[in-house]
């Protein structure tokens, strides 16, 4: 088999010197095989499929209503007829018209066949009255954008510009920033300890009890026993203890998780390119968003109309030249072809569900959520190995910044796609698997959720939280498996294996890095998200005056719309950053555990980590020996 090999060595750079080639080649094929059939069935859905179906309502002749020369008069109504009109015995009398005897705003007249008179009903289900009114709130939110979009893309902007020097500024503000979030915690929990001493004291009079109480829901009640307090006073200290001695004992471990902070905030530094990678990855994720929901619409919509050609009037005689089972178009249909049947029609009888396509459409929308979580999946997991390969890349650098690739990112995304496309779809597999069972699972729920027992309830309950959990594992798994596989270059389960055995050893640190680094981009996200939405409230509210440009706030018709607009996209923007930050210090930190495992510090063996991660653990490189 030829494959392609590239050897990642240079000049006092890297001790991990990697040969790379192809990994898990029979998944990168089956997953080219997926998306080969998921091209096909969207062709396929594009040629059988009519999206008018959701969009316009058909008349009992099959005809979409308000298209073509089918433009009818129709009007909307709370609730179709729940009753089936015949026509009137009177209908019958000499000189009658038949159509007088059905409601006009309803049924119009079609044909007659075998001397019924049949008529074509439709009606629009719909609250006139709502409709009007969602249409013009539709209408106000509408134009209160257009107004204010400008300002709404500011204050994006700031957003964007806020995250950027946070998370530059942490090289310099992160060991004061963690350390007064710590404290701040303690003393939180300091508070809440004093609090609850207090309320506990203030009802020492109180002879209420929990069985004088009993079960209620008011909550209120509850507050008002002596004990109540007591349990919140001893589980806070208890909080209060833990964490304590936690920060006594791993004080070490902080500092590290400080010092790996400050250093990916460093390679944010070197590396500009890697907090506009999420961008890639937003236009990767709409493309398959938006090729499954058309192909979901185009299936939901195969069912095409199917006519025969009938005979109105079966006493003509030369209507016998139709065919049983006669098949026509009614645009291209003309009497003219039935010479000796003036009552020939091309009517719609019912849709199409005969054919093998319209037959397996069920299979068919299950393929396409299948296909839809395998690229969904794929394309995350390639998001986190480019980012991980190009933070791999800054820290197993000898000398930064001179070291580090030339645009690392470009490289660590084409050396996934060309030798890692096979892992990436292996572990996505295994996570859409997954998820493929749990939407299972809540669809079985939701079915059968009234014929459900107690101890049905509980399994299905049960199974839900334990697949839950397992997903969450696996994302757990598959992360840092492509961090392992960005560094070393080996296939999906050997890079699962040797990160889960490595984060094994190292599992305290695990802990304390995790939450850590938790704790900070929860602040950076508030900060971020509660500061830029302060400031589009006090805009937008008009509390802010701006001279000098022409928005006037009074004219919004929703103030809100923009402010809840600049909230939920600063929060996307924050949070694409963020991602990337925290994807560099998971990469950085698994680095750093295998520098400390295999290297010692020797002229042969050095350490690449920071001197500031080598002063908190003792470490230093020995200087070579001269002659």
């Amino acid at each position: 088999m030829n494959y392609d090999v590239e050897c990642f060595c240079k000049v006092r750079a890297c001790v991990l010197c990697v040969c790379r080639s192809c990994t898990d080649i029979i998944c990168c094929v089956l997953f080219m095989l997926v998306i080969a059939g998921y091209i096909v069935v969207g062709i396929l859905a594009w040629l059988y499929g009519d999206p008018r179906h959701v969009l316009y309502p058909r008349n009992s002749t099959g005809m979409f209503c308000g298209i073509g020369q089918n433009n009818v008069f129709a009007v909307c109504v709370k609730s179709c007829p729940s009753e089936f009109w015949i026509l009137s015995p009177l209908a019958h009398l000499p000189g009658a018209n038949p159509a007088n005897y059905f409601k006009q705003e309803y049924c119009v007249p079609s044909f007659q066949l075998q001397g019924t008179q049949y008529v074509s009903c439709f009606c629009v289900h719909s609250d006139l009255t709502n409709g009007f009114n969602i249409k013009e709130v539709g209408l106000r939110i509408f134009e209160d954008f257009a107004k204010s979009w400008q300002w709404i893309v500011a204050g994006l902007v700031i957003a964007m510009v806020v995250s950027v020097f946070f998370l530059l500024l942490l090289r310099f503000t992160a060991p004061v920033l963690i350390w007064v979030l710590i404290i701040g915690v303690l003393a939180v929990g300091a508070f809440g300890i004093w609090y609850c001493y207090n309320e506990y004291m203030s009802l020492s009079n109180s002879a209420l009890t929990y069985n004088n109480v009993g079960f209620t829901t008011n909550v209120q009640v509850y507050l008002q026993v002596r004990d109540t307090w007591l349990a919140f006073l001893i589980i806070l200290s208890i909080v209060e203890a833990v964490l304590l001695l936690a920060l006594i004992f791993l004080r070490t471990r902080i500092l590290i998780a400080i010092a790996l902070i400050q250093e990916t905030s460093k390679a944010l530094g070197h590396m500009m390119s890697t907090l506009f990678y999420p961008i890639v990855t937003f236009v990767l994720l709409l493309v398959c968003v938006s090729y499954w929901g058309i192909t979901a619409l185009y299936l939901a919509t195969s069912g095409a109309p199917f006519y025969k050609v009938v005979a109105m009037n079966t006493s003509q005689s030369g209507c016998s030249v139709i065919r049983a089972n006669e098949t026509c178009d009614p645009e291209t249909f003309n009497t003219t072809q039935y010479p000796t049947c003036p009552s020939a029609r091309c009517v719609f009888i019912n849709y199409n569900t005969e054919g093998l396509f319209q037959r397996n459409l069920f299979n068919l929308q299950i393929y396409n959520v299948f296909a839809f979580l395998w690229c969904v999946n794929f394309v995350i997991a390639l998001g986190h190995c480019t980012l991980a390969g190009t933070f791999a890349s800054y820290y197993w650098a000898f000398s930064k910044p001179a070291d580090i690739p030339t645009f690392p990112l470009i490289q660590s995304f084409m050396r996934a796609l060309r030798y890692h496309v096979g892992s990436l779809a292996f572990g996505a597999l295994i996570l859409t698997l997954v998820q493929i069972v749990r939407i299972i699972l809540e669809y079985l729920d939701h079915k059968f959720k009234e014929a459900q027992n107690p101890c049905t309830r509980f399994i299905m309950c049960c199974l839900k939280c334990c697949f839950y959990c397992l997903e969450k594992f696996i994302k757990f798994i598959n992360r840092n498996a492509y961090i392992m596989i960005a560094i070393y270059g080996k296939n999906f389960c050997v890079s699962a294996k040797n990160a889960f055995s490595l984060l094994m050893r190292n599992i305290i640190r695990v802990v304390v890095l995790d939450k850590v680094t938790d704790l900070l981009l929860f602040f950076g996200k508030l900060l971020v998200v509660g500061g830029v939405g302060v400031l589009a409230f006090f805009f937008f509210s008009g509390r802010i005056q701006t001279p000098g440009t022409t928005f006037e706030t009074a004219a919004l018709n929703y103030y809100w719309m923009p402010i809840i607009t600049v909230v939920f996209g600063a929060y996307l923007i924050a949070h694409g950053f963020f991602s990337v930050y925290n994807m560099g210090v998971d990469t950085l930190f698994l680095c750093f555990l295998e520098d400390l495992e295999r290297n010692d510090g020797s002229p042969q063996k050095p350490y690449f980590m920071s001197k500031n991660l080598m002063k908190i653990l003792n470490k230093k490189n020995k200087p070579a020996k001269t002659g």
